[in-house]
């Protein structure tokens, strides 16, 4: 085998962070009542909180703001959009956001099949995700995958964020894997394979949604299901 360790994204990845979000808020949305509260377009408030979370995770990686920050402040800015200025009720879907959210177990079609497939062959598999420890190790728990995975890299374990080299180098020395035999598996461009390149490590883009990108990594996939022609 050209590669040993493989080192799996999550969210995005493996588990499906929009699906999982969607139904997370609409349980929130029902048992909050947020419709009376002036939130009548649930479909523009959950597109809303996606674009929020994603800017709030960018400055996060760069070191702008908290972890602390990030979970509330993407429920302020979504509830802002509908003049909803309560900072009570940020604080308190963020938490029950962060509690029900891990649960959830909405996968990416194929995603057992493979990584049963991939340990069958003998390659032992690992994640590095930008994920916070508690929930990260609770959503492998709830979905089932975490006995997949030998070493689960998080960025708080490991005080990185992708696509910082540091948090890949962190990632060898606590699998004891050289880099020549290590590869990463992702879906963003810009975090997963940049990161993995930053630190001299192969790459496989998992191209879900079929978008153009400029960086050009090892391998590319639409699906998990064609990682058998690599593996």
């Amino acid at each position: 085998m050209k590669y040993r360790h493989l080192f799996f994204d999550l969210d995005h990845t493996l588990w499906d962070f929009e699906a999982n979000a969607r139904a997370t808020l609409e349980v929130l949305y029902s048992n909050l009542q947020l419709e009376a509260r002036g939130i009548n377009d649930f479909e523009l408030f959950y597109r809303n909180y996606l674009a929020h979370n994603e800017k709030l995770w960018e400055r996060y990686r760069k070191g702008y703001i908290k972890q602390d920050e990030l979970r509330v402040k993407r429920m302020w800015l979504s509830l802002l959009d509908f003049k909803i200025a309560d900072d009570e009720l940020s604080r308190a879907m963020s938490v029950l956001f962060l509690d029900l959210l891990p649960t959830r177990t909405i996968l990416f079609p194929g995603t057992r099949e493979i990584l049963t497939y991939l340990a069958a062959k003998g390659y032992i598999l690992h994640l590095i995700t930008n994920g916070f420890e508690k929930t990260q190790h609770s959503k492998l728990k709830h979905s089932g995958l975490d006995g997949f995975f030998k070493e689960v890299i998080t960025s708080e374990g490991s005080n990185s964020l992708k696509p910082n080299k540091e948090i890949f180098e962190y990632a060898l020395r606590k699998t004891r894997a050289q880099l020549h035999e290590s590869i990463m598996i992702g879906d963003t461009p810009e975090v997963d394979i940049l990161g993995a390149k930053n630190a001299g490590m192969d790459q496989v883009f998992v191209n879900h949604l079929r978008i153009s990108v400029e960086e050009q990594p090892t391998y590319t996939v639409h699906s998990l299901k064609e990682l058998e022609t690599i593996f």
